[in-house]
This record gives structure tokens, C-alpha cells and sequence, in this order.
């Protein structure tokens, strides 16, 4: 991370870039928002319009990844920011501004709009699923499912809970991993944002922006509904959630991007791919709490746990990641263990 002198000297480059094309003062490029990476985000106006100017430093984040993934969804229609100008190697982009209102705040403070805005979210990733290509993003591939998957026991188990698993549970949770994968890689593939939930979505006049898809793959077709519909940062009964789920599965066997359409079948690869992103997604928190001093992602382990339990229990072959996350729950967060 970089100090504060540091980011001074950043905030000072960025003012010189922006007065290559726009006439701005420091004191007019105020802070939009900051995310779980090194990006920062500033916002100004310009002649009657407000803009987005991205600070990637160069040393610690890769801008390319992120035009490349922006070109690749503005084509096929999918609403994210516009890039006016950019310089990837200085590390700075000039975007639309999609506004201050996420779908977050919007669904918390109108919840009689979720069900609308659940579904023009899950009818959004469509035009991406049904134009997806090969060879255009990363492969999410069975090393990458797996490297994610080891986030849990790196950084949950032995970082934050500060646990060692015995080598019977080790065993157990490395068993139910390869049953999880298994099932995941045999899902039709498509392009995947990878980070669609609450926080990365923001409503402007009442229309949708998606943002932060540079980490965009192409991978099992149920994983951006996940993230959606057991996202981290707000839950809903699981009936609601299901009613949003078969309205997407309808439209995705409208459009035939599914193999199978029996709707248990997908229900079922969409809890697989559930629990995996749950694990991964317990693991980051830790590691964002323990390696970049962000405690607050914390707080919300617990709503992600929730789902990975529910999920979990409902499947005999998954009895031995069961086994592990009782273990957890019964033990002190102050003491390392070996079982």
C-alpha cells in the first residue's frame, strides 16, 4: 500500500495528466471511491459533465486487463463505463461517471424496488452469456477454481482463526474440494464478470452501470448469479432468492445457452458454484483483514458463512466439508489447535 506521501506525489501526477486535456485544479478532483485493490477513483466536472479518473499505480495494478475487458463488454452491449482517455503505462484512465448511487444503497433504502432491479441485473449479464467467445478472457480454468479455494485454509483457517487442521480434516476438506470442482467444470462456459454483486453495480437515472470487470473469465455460466444473489454485502430469504433464479434460468433456456434444462440440475450447479465462491470469498476477507489491514471486510464473513452452511448441508457427498466447518464453529478464535 502506498503512504501518504506517496499518494500525494500520485494525486499531484494524476492533476498534471488531466490538464493534458482538461483544465481542472486539484482542489476540483475530489475522492468518488476506493476498492478492496490499490485503484482509487476521483470524480470532477468539466464543462456541464461529470467524470471518473482512475489512479492504478503501475508498480501495483495493471490497467490492461481492464480496457481489454471494457472493449470486449461495451461491443456486445453490456452498460459499463465509457474510456475517453488513458495512458495504462502512468496508470491513469479517464471514465464515464455512473454517479455515487450503488445498487446496494438502492435496494437498502427502496427494498420495494429489489425485485426490478434484481432481475434487470440478472437480464444484464444475458447479452454477455449469449456473445461469449473463446480465447478472448483467461480460462477459469480447474488450477484457478483451485487456487482460489485455498484462500479458505490459508488465510481463514490459519491466519484469522489461527487453526490447524488435522490431516483427517485436511483430508476431508481436499475431498469435498474435488467433488466441488468436479461438478463446477462440467457447466456450460461463458463469459464471467466475476465480481458482479452489489457494490459493483450503480444505478444513474434510473438505469444500470456495471463496473470493476477486469478480472473478467470465461467460466461456468452460474457463477455471476452467485455472486449476485448471495452476495456478500446484503442477503434475501432464500425463497426470494429462487424466484429470481428461475426467472433467470427462463431466460437462459429462452436464449439456449443451457445444456441441461431441468431447473434442479441448475439449481444444483448453482449451489456448487456457490460454495466454492463462498470459501474463496471467506478466504479474501481474511486476507484483506490480515495482509492490507482492511478489518472491516470482517464483519461480513458471517452472512457469507451462512450461505456456504445452507448450501453445504443440503448435499450427503459434501458431509466431509460439513465435518470441517463444524469444527470451526466449535472452536476459540484465539487459539491454535490441532485436531
Amino acid at each position: 500500500m502506498y503512504q501518504k506521501d506517496t499518494m500525494d506525489q500520485r494525486f499531484q501526477e494524476l492533476i498534471r495528466w488531466l490538464n493534458e486535456s482538461h483544465s481542472v485544479s486539484a482542489d476540483e478532483v475530489i475522492p468518488a471511491s476506493s476498492d478492496a485493490s490499490n485503484r482509487r477513483y476521483y470524480r470532477f466536472n468539466w464543462q456541464g459533465h461529470s467524470y471518473i479518473v482512475m489512479d492504478a499505480p503501475p508498480d501495483l495494478e495493471d490497467c490492461h486487463p481492464f480496457l481489454h475487458s471494457q472493449q470486449q463488454l461495451y461491443q456486445v452491449g453490456v452498460p459499463v463505463p465509457e474510456i475517453f482517455r488513458s495512458n495504462p503505462e502512468r496508470g491513469f484512465l479517464l471514465l464515464t461517471d455512473f454517479g455515487s448511487e450503488t445498487f446496494l444503497n438502492r435496494v437498502i433504502n427502496k427494498p420495494q424496488e429489489a425485485d426490478q432491479w434484481y432481475l434487470k441485473a440478472l437480464n444484464t449479464l444475458i447479452p454477455m452469456q449469449k456473445n461469449s467467445q473463446t480465447n478472448i478472457f483467461p480460462d477459469y480454468s480447474e488450477e484457478l477454481l483451485r487456487r482460489e479455494v485455498s484462500l479458505f485454509p490459508d488465510w481463514y483457517v490459519a491466519k484469522e482463526r489461527l487453526i490447524t487442521l488435522s490431516p483427517h480434516l485436511s483430508d476431508a476438506l481436499n475431498l469435498s474440494i474435488q467433488r466441488i470442482i468436479e461438478h463446477i467444470i462440467k457447466q456450460p462456459k461463458v463469459w464471467v464478470h466475476r465480481d458482479y454483486h452489489s457494490r459493483n453495480l450503480m444505478i444513474t437515472d434510473d438505469h444500470l452501470g456495471v463496473i470493476d470487470f477486469q478480472d473478467a473469465v470465461y467460466g461456468p455460466i452460474t457463477y455471476d448469479a452467485v455472486s449476485l444473489l448471495r452476495d456478500a454485502y446484503i442477503s434475501w430469504p432464500e425463497e426470494q432468492q429462487l424466484d429470481w433464479l428461475i426467472r433467470y434460468w427462463q431466460e437462459l433456456k429462452k436464449e439456449q445457452l443451457l445444456v441441461n434444462n431441468d431447473f434442479s440440475e441448475f439449481y444444483r450447479d448453482f449451489e456448487m458454484m456457490g460454495i466454492q465462491r463462498h470459501l474463496k470469498v471467506v478466504g479474501i476477507f481474511a486476507r484483506l483483514a490480515h495482509r492490507d489491514n482492511k478489518k472491516g471486510y470482517l464483519a461480513d464473513i458471517p452472512r457469507v458463512w451462512g450461505y456456504l452452511r445452507a448450501a453445504v448441508s443440503r448435499y450427503n457427498e459434501l458431509s466431509p466439508l460439513m465435518k470441517v466447518l463444524d469444527f470451526l464453529e466449535d472452536k476459540p478464535d484465539d487459539i491454535g489447535y490441532t485436531f
